[in-house]
């Protein structure tokens, strides 16, 4: 711009400013139209500026300078902007709205703490009223020197990987800044290099003051986008605006701390860890004040596995594994790990009547080991490479090879062989260790491992939140440590059943036996219990029967008593009739078309002439398959003014079946999803469609249910992973669809 045109815009400025005077309509002062943030990205100093609608900042205008001889100012980068006609100089290339100026610089010597940066602006308004040419002086805090090294990027094993290292550090990447409109009402920003994104649903803001709360953020419309970690999301590129109601509860002026919480991927691949920000705005005086116990909360639900995976990549590691020890020891009490204390429970067992408390507890050790070890590798593996391990793990084969393998230790117990190393490689061992029993430890270790299989039945939020870290991060680290000392929690109290079998256990004689018997039952349970994963719910339930029918018979219940017989006998004799009474109305059950072993003539009416059927209770599910199946049918539901309901089923899912049994048969339940449309994708098969099904939603394996709001969108935040007892589902859903319905 020329000095001519320099004069022009001064005595335009001064002869509208006149005007303006003598009409006593002032404009707003050049502090509330133009508003900037600078900041320091460590290589350049920044500038977010947020023009007011109606006017605009000449481009030409802008100039920079700082104070201190050790920073040197590169070339200015500025946006290309827009052509304006000015009435008073013709075409000039201005600025409107939100813009960003970048800065660059070197450093000279040493860098300074801060420098301080003079702007000189010039801007007008649309009405004509042009301002005087505006200085603004900002100190600003600078980051480490630029011959500081690199902050450290994602890692894999303690090191960068090839593919991480090139990605920019994430305050590189995502810029929030906060803007004050007046004085409740306040502007988020974040800006966004191109190339990446953010999600929309894990930003949120929440005041660190006790005088002010911030409300919820307006937050704008993204893009959808099918994310290859979290599934279908909501995400915005460039840049986003949202608007933040500020509740006050005095009126004073204040500078209000402003925590800032979102959470970005490249669109090369990376997805960087959650982030948080703390920035302080200034805002103005305000005339009223307000109850801040009314105030909406500013935080956007989070479900438990994205809590849990927020400790494992913001907390310290030895934190995050106490707190996954703790999880995994609730999971040891679940149906899924359980199975693991009798075939525990046989190995020592199996040791003879010589069993101290020491051996019992080495023997847990080695096993728990194996079983932790081999569940952490797998889970590894599985997240890194982008396997369905649950799925993988229960296939039929899979099943059927380990279900055959209790049987054959069963058969050890009854008696029928006797499990040993052949001679040859005892006495090498004996002569390397000169003990024997060394075997048996290892054997304990590859039982462990295989039990991990069990294990596998199950799908908690602590188990997915650490394969989503894994997945989405790379950081095989934290999330490798968190599954380890998941696998130990619910390890520890084998722990303390073999420490326990040592002095539990009977000694040698009749009772060993009987003992053995019991162990040798509980393994061929274990094989009913992994094939009813695959096998129709009537052959289950005959499997069953024939089993509590045979214990029975072991037990005495079909022998004579004389006077004579001792009260273990007695005893042995009345229980193990009532387990043959129990196995014949098994049998009953399953041959009138039964499957449920806890309700075995549930199916059959016997009044009247002849036994009638009765239809089982159904629940309302409607099966799908594949995307377009779901995306039809939440579409209707959204026209006929309903929410949705997405189960991942799968029949080898163990806590999939505790859910339809005790949670989705609740009537409170169903009294909440009353205008709920309920759909269920099975995905026993795990064929392509099912897996496309899976990522499309983020899912690592059922039981996962997902939420949709009356206008067809996914309610993040709310999913529910693994079982939950029927109350607590029920509240669950009304927090999920408060919003939506009410």
């Amino acid at each position: 711009m020329t000095l001519i045109h320099k004069i022009f815009i001064a005595m335009a400025g001064l002869l509208f400013s006149l005007t303006a005077s003598a009409a006593d309509d002032r404009p707003a002062p050049p502090q509330e139209v133009f508003r900037y943030v600078v900041s320091d990205a460590g290589d350049a100093l920044e500038i977010d500026w947020a023009v007011e609608d109606g006017a605009y900042m000449y481009r030409d205008e802008f100039k920079f300078t700082v104070d201190d001889s050790a920073i040197v100012l590169d070339e200015v980068e500025l946006p290309d902007g827009e052509v304006h006609d000015d009435e008073f100089f013709g075409e000039q290339v201005v600025y409107r709205g939100n813009f960003f100026v970048r800065i660059p610089y070197t450093i000279v010597g040493a860098a300074p703490a801060s420098v301080t940066l003079t702007i000189d602006s010039r801007g007008c308004l649309d009405s004509g009223y042009c301002y005087m040419p505006q200085t603004w002086v900002e100190t600003v805090k600078l980051q480490a020197a630029a011959g500081a090294p690199p902050k450290a990027g994602l890692s894999v094993f303690g090191g960068a990987s090839n593919a991480q290292s090139e990605f920019p550090p994430v305050d590189e990447v995502f810029f929030p800044e906060v803007f004050a409109v007046d004085a409740n009402t306040i502007e988020l920003g974040l800006r966004i290099v191109p190339g990446f994104y953010l999600y929309k649903d894990k930003i949120s803001i929440r005041s660190l003051s006790d005088n002010a709360k911030a409300g919820q953020p307006d937050l704008p419309q993204g893009e959808m986008k099918v994310d290859e970690y979290f599934g279908e999301m909501e995400v915005y590129h460039d840049s986003m605006l949202a608007t933040v109601a500020i509740a006050r509860a005095t009126p004073e002026a204040m500078d209000l701390d402003l925590e800032i919480k979102y959470q970005g991927c490249a669109d090369g691949g990376l997805c960087y860890m959650p982030q948080t920000r703390v920035i302080t705005v200034s805002l103005p005086q305000a005339e009223t004040v307000s109850d801040l116990s009314v105030m909406p909360s500013g935080n956007a639900p989070v479900s438990e596995q994205a809590r849990l995976a927020e400790i494992i990549t913001g907390s310290s590691i030895w934190i995050a594994a106490g707190l996954f020890f703790l999880a995994g020891l609730g999971l040891a009490f679940t149906p899924c790990v359980l199975p693991m204390v009798p075939i525990l429970s046989g190995i020592i067992a199996g040791e003879g009547d010589d069993v101290s408390p020491m051996r019992g507890f080495t023997l847990a050790l080695s096993y728990v080991l194996g079983m932790a070890i081999v569940y952490t590798a797998a889970g590894v593996a599985a997240a890194a490479l982008g396997l369905q391990l649950q799925a993988t793990f229960n296939q039929p084969w899979i099943l059927i090879l380990f279900a055959g393998l209790f049987v054959v230790l069963a058969l050890g117990m009854f008696g029928a062989y006797d499990l040993q190393m052949p001679s040859s490689i005892q006495s090498k061992l004996s002569s390397v260790s000169g003990n024997q029993k060394n075997g048996t430890m290892i054997g304990a270790f590859v039982m462990g491992a295989l039990s991990s299989l069990i294990v596998t039945a199950c799908v908690a939020p602590a188990l997915i939140a650490a394969l989503t870290v894994i997945a989405q991060t790379g950081d095989m680290v934290r999330g490798g440590s968190a599954l380890f000392a998941m696998s130990l929690g619910m390890g520890a109290p084998l722990l303390a059943v073999g420490a326990a079998q040592g002095k539990l256990l009977p000694k040698a004689g009749g009772w060993m036996v009987a003992v053995k018997n019991a162990f040798g039952f509980m393994m061929l349970a274990l094989a009913v219990w992994m094939l009813s994963r695959i096998l129709p719910g009537t052959v289950t339930m005959f499997l069953w029967a024939v089993l509590i029918f045979m214990a029975g018979v072991f037990m005495g219940g079909l022998t004579t008593l004389t006077a004579e017989s001792s009260t273990p006998q007695k005893l042995g004799k009345g229980f193990g009739f009532l387990a043959i009474i129990y196995g014949i109305i098994l049998l009953l059950g399953s041959l009138t078309g039964g499957s449920n072993p806890l309700q075995p003539l549930a199916s059959v009416n016997l009044g009247g002439d002849a036994a009638v059927v009765e239809a089982e209770h159904e629940l309302p599910f409607q099966r799908i398959k594949s995307v377009d199946d779901l995306d039809r049918e939440i579409a209707t539901a959204s026209a006929a003014g309903k929410t949705v309901l997405l189960d991942f089923y799968a029949d080898w899912c163990v806590s999939c079946m505790e859910m339809e049994a005790y949670t989705f048969s609740d009537t409170a339940v169903q009294a909440a999803l009353i205008n709920t449309v309920w759909l269920q994708a099975d995905v026993t098969a795990n064929d392509e469609i099912d897996q496309v099904l899976l990522e499309r939603f983020g899912v690592f394996g059922p039981p996962t249910i997902i939420f949709f709001g009356l206008d067809g969108k996914q309610r993040h935040g709310y999913e529910v992973v693994g079982y939950m007892k029927a109350a607590a589902f029920e509240q669950h859903v009304q927090r999920a669809f408060a919003e939506v319905q009410g």
